[in-house]
């Protein structure tokens, strides 16, 4: 089968970053990647553009991993309490998402997409973990308490 050697211009999902050279099929570049201008194909004469696609790669990740580390900081500080209404044996209404996480960062001046929240929906009361993944290299922990808005007797 025929394939052809590319340099990626943007982020292509399960194929590579901006700069990157893959090797793919002759028609997926040609009728995908080429059109849409997310590729050119590597030749002699476009050597520097696949150099200074590198270097500016390399200054976007580095700028990218220094405000994830910034934003890990600030999350690391915070702390978070989610108060919800619950039965009269304790049980939860509802439950408590990576949405209501999301807003509750929001409150607090901080931008996160939902997306790099992994949680399954809390339903029980006491203390949580969810994983947030800000960078490629930067994943935290993030602990945060649920607790009941009724008094229990």
């Amino acid at each position: 089968m025929a394939t052809a050697d590319i340099l990626l211009l943007q982020k292509v999902d399960h194929l590579g970053y901006e700069g990157d050279e893959v090797t793919v099929r002759a028609g997926y570049a040609r009728n995908y990647l080429l059109p849409k201008r997310l590729a050119i194909p590597v030749t002699r004469s476009n050597r520097k553009q696949i150099d200074a696609l590198r270097i500016r790669r390399a200054e976007r990740e580095a700028k990218e991993l220094q405000e994830a580390k910034e934003l890990a900081e600030k999350i690391r500080v915070l702390i978070i309490t989610f108060s919800v209404k619950t039965g009269e044996r304790g049980k939860m209404f509802g439950a408590v998402t990576a949405n209501d996480l999301v807003h509750k960062f929001a409150e607090h001046g901080i931008a996160v997409d939902r997306k790099k929240i992994h949680l399954d929906p809390v339903k029980h009361i006491g203390q949580c973990t969810a994983k947030i993944k800000l960078h490629r290299e930067i994943t935290i922990d993030f602990v945060f308490d649920v607790v009941s808005e009724t008094a229990t007797v």
